[in-house]
């Protein structure tokens, strides 16, 4: 059975706006059981077309095809693409992100602060 606990997590831990920038701090567990709300919220987010989008997984403990499904969405749904940028994967994430392919399909960095740095044209 599982966790009722779990079921109840929000994936999204915090959002600011630098600059032009709004980045979005996911925290937990990434997966069926809240991708719901992770595509909500990153939806919205996108919604506003932002000059970049920054997702800090930093704070994620696992992320599932199902996650990573809505991050591709989420792309998407931005006029530049290129202005979607994952940032400070941990090892897991990373792993998930390698087998999936999707570290080829999606601009991964470091670190928050290389993300906003980094060019986007």
């Amino acid at each position: 059975m599982a966790d009722q606990t779990r079921l109840n997590e929000q994936p999204v831990g915090d959002v600011e706006r630098r600059e032009g920038a709004v980045v979005v701090h996911l925290v937990g567990e990434l997966d069926l059981y809240n991708a719901a709300e992770l595509r909500r919220a990153l939806l919205e987010l996108c919604a506003e077309q932002p000059e970049r989008l920054v997702v800090d997984l930093a704070e994620v403990d696992f992320v599932d095809s199902t996650a990573l499904g809505v991050l591709i969405e989420a792309r998407t749904k931005l006029a530049n693409r290129r202005s979607f940028l994952l940032a400070a994967p941990g090892l897991e994430t990373y792993r998930a992100l390698l087998i999936s392919g999707l570290d080829q399909h999606l601009s991964v960095h470091e670190s928050v602060e290389d993300a906003l740095e980094s060019p986007i044209a």
